[in-house]
Formats: structure tokens, sequence, C-alpha cells
């Protein structure tokens, strides 16, 4: 009598069954909060964005002033506590000559891109991290200085770079690559990157609001108030009137 051949099908491993089972249970759970967060975010920049980019323009012209002061006094010390600045007509500061005035669709894009990379990259994301928040300061202040005074080139170069993320700050979440291992293995380390997501993600200060906040929403009347307040002192120390 011959036995007709049974293939052999082996039950998946358990402990590769469980961390495939533990990598969807995270990945789902990482996924809802940063849609959570995204949309958070969504509704923030919407009412938030003019004041963000006011606060941010005054912050970065306080910081000038109060260098040129500084500079100014050194100056005035490097020349002798007697010295006087001479009087009559002094040198003007030089504009950037440019062949043509931009035209409005120019300056509309310009614009865009101004805003887009700002809210990207302005400094009050990064509050938690003070080295992260260093660079964003240094990054926008640039970005102010190319808006005002170059041309769309150069402001669609610093847009992309930041976009990009090729500036020296991390503005993403990134998952590093896994290398070629076993497949346990390798699940273990997938399995470790997604929690270390899930991690960051819920230490997050917009994951914090809307876990705490019975309406989310009342934060972003707190952080209106928070910036018209700190848009005012700003315009009393540079002595602005901007509306």
């Amino acid at each position: 009598m011959s036995n007709n051949t049974v293939p052999n099908i082996l039950p998946p491993d358990d402990e590769q069954l469980q961390l495939q089972i533990s990598i969807e249970a995270v990945t789902q759970e990482r996924d809802t909060i940063h849609h959570q967060i995204q949309a958070f975010e969504d509704v923030l920049q919407l009412h938030l964005t003019d004041y963000i980019i006011e606060a941010q323009e005054l912050n970065t012209l306080y910081k000038q002033q109060k260098r040129a002061k500084k500079d100014n006094r050194l100056a005035q010390k490097q020349r002798g506590k007697n010295y006087k600045a001479p009087k009559g007509l002094q040198p003007q500061n030089q504009k950037l000559s440019s062949d043509s005035t931009p035209d409005l669709e120019t300056l509309q894009l310009k614009k865009r891109l101004y805003r887009e990379a700002m809210l990207h990259v302005h400094p009050d994301k990064f509050s938690l991290s003070p080295n992260e928040q260093e660079s964003a300061t240094e990054i926008t202040t640039q970005l102010i200085h190319i808006y005002k005074h170059e041309n769309l080139e150069a402001l669609q170069t610093l847009h992309a770079q930041i976009f990009s993320d090729s500036l020296d700050i991390n503005l993403n979440i990134k998952s590093k690559d896994i290398p070629t291992i076993g497949k346990t293995e390798a699940l273990q380390l997938t399995l470790k990157q997604l929690e270390k997501e899930l991690e960051v993600l819920k230490a997050s200060e917009l994951y914090a609001i809307i876990s705490t906040y019975k309406n989310p929403l009342h934060f972003i009347d707190e952080l209106i108030i928070y910036y018209k307040d700190k848009i005012e002192k700003l315009k009393k120390r540079t002595r602005t009137k901007k509306n």
C-alpha cells in the first residue's frame, strides 16, 4: 500500500506571529495619533498663522536691534568716551537694486513660500529641544531676510532645503533602515522602532493638549491671547507700529 505524499506545512513561529500582531497594533495606534495631531495642527495653523509669523518677524527685529546697540556701544568704547559722531550727511544703506519691480504673481508666490516655510520651521515648534530651537531661530532669521531683501529664486532654494530636511534640524520623525538580518530579529527591531515613534508622538505637546483638554479648541483661544500679548510687548521693544 502506497501512502500519498502530504505537504509538510509547518505552523508559523509563535514568536514571529506575536511580533507581527504587536507591530500591527502599534502601527495602528501610531497612525491614529499621528492623524489626530496632524488634524489639530492644521486647525492651529488656520487660526494662528498670522500671529506666529508676525511674532517671529518682530522677535527677529528685536534681536537685530539689540545686536546693533551692542555693536554701537562697543564702537563708542573703542573710539573713546568723548567721541562724538560727525554731523551732517550720513551714508545711507543702499537697497538691493533690481532690474524691474516684481509682478503681482511673483509677490504672491513669494508670500506663499515664505508662509509655508515659516510655519514649518518656526522656533516655537521646538520649545522642548533647545538645540533644535536655536537652529530653527537661525533658519527663520535667514528666511525673513531672503523674503524681504532677495529674489524669488533665493527664497525657492531655501524653501526647498527646509522641506527636504537637508538643514541641520530634525523636523520630522524618520524611521531608520533595518539591516538585512533574521526575520525574528528584524521584526523585533521594527517593533522597537515603532514603539519609539509612538512614544515620541505621545510625548509631544500637541498630543498632551488633545489628551488633556475636554475641548482642545479652547487651547487655540489661549494661544491667541499669548501671541497677542507677545506681539504687543515686541512692538513696544522695537518701537514699531505694525498692524
